[in-house]
């Protein structure tokens, strides 16, 4: 028989966890730690409680990703889906069913986290397990951003301590940019999977067929074109955070500060890496984030 911290899916009967929110902390920390996320030090200047509050999103976002990357049947994968979207529901009644959740408990109260976010994020996630995704077209992949990783952003503000309508079009348009990032790093991994997330309208505006098989387009002597829209369109909502900023708490979103100047950095290395060699990752490595963090701690 497992112990309680082996369950990380919520089991079908969701009834309530034994666990204390101490080994639940210890559970979210193992996955932080496991993930050498690159939000690392943006994480680690926080205070300890909005720490604690961070790392449980990520362990929440974490685990829920995984269900779709993972090896497996797409009914299965739903099903599990949908487990977390019960565990959320009980997470709003006031009980938790997997570790990550008891971690989450106390903060969804703690930070008036907003209920439509978490699920916002299962839907969007399903759509990986539940698809195969090849060229959407700009308008879907919008919206799948704003599921990924607006959701994500919408969440995070609130730990940060911002609000209003300036500080969710902030994290709105960052979350988007750090996903159009994360598509062009993750080219070749993604597509090793069987998805492609260039957007099809570039696609066709480049002259490659959309419905062209994955290793025709990502060998195509057009694709940087394609990529460098890509690209145009994640600066342009890098720019447009830095607009809404002007209008928001800066020191409480320091550490959103931290991963926007990481990931656009990643930008800037990849555009000068260019889009031939796809299978050489780019990396910002762990002294540039500290160094970046050091400097946003002093204001």
């Amino acid at each position: 028989m497992g112990t309680p911290l082996g369950r990380t899916t919520p089991h079908d009967t969701l009834e309530p966890l034994p666990l204390s929110e101490a080994q639940a902390r210890r559970h979210v920390h193992g996955l932080v730690r496991r993930a050498g996320s690159s939000f690392f030090w943006a994480m680690r200047m926080l205070p300890s409680e909005r720490r604690e509050a961070v790392y449980a999103i990520y362990a929440f976002c974490r685990e829920v990703d995984d269900i779709a990357d993972e090896d497996g049947d797409a009914e299965d994968k739903v099903a599990r889906l949908r487990a977390w979207r019960q565990e959320i529901a009980g997470l709003y009644a006031g009980r938790a069913a997997t570790p990550t959740g008891v971690a989450l408990l106390r903060d969804i109260t703690r930070f008036d986290l907003p209920r439509e976010e978490f699920l916002r994020l299962i839907d969007a996630v399903e759509v990986d397990a539940n698809t195969i995704v090849h060229a959407p077209r700009l308008d879907e992949l919008g919206h799948y951003c704003r599921g990924v990783a607006g959701a994500v952003g919408m969440l995070l503000i609130r730990i940060f301590g911002a609000r209003g309508v300036d500080a969710e079009a902030f994290a709105v348009a960052l979350a988007e940019a750090l996903q159009l990032t994360n598509i062009l790093r993750d080219l070749a991994e993604d597509a090793a999977r069987g998805r492609l997330y260039l957007p099809r309208e570039a696609l066709a505006q480049a002259g490659i067929e959309p419905a062209a098989p994955l290793n025709a387009i990502l060998a195509d002597p057009r694709l940087p074109a394609v990529c460098d829209l890509v690209a145009e369109r994640a600066e342009a909502r890098f720019a447009e955070a830095e607009r809404r900023l002007e209008h928001c708490d800066r020191r409480a979103l320091k550490s959103a500060l931290v991963m926007g100047d990481v990931y656009h950095e990643l930008l800037r290395r990849l555009r000068r890496r260019g889009w031939r060699e796809l299978d050489r990752r780019v990396r910002v490595g762990r002294f540039y984030q500290l160094r970046v963090a050091l400097r946003y701690m002093l204001f």
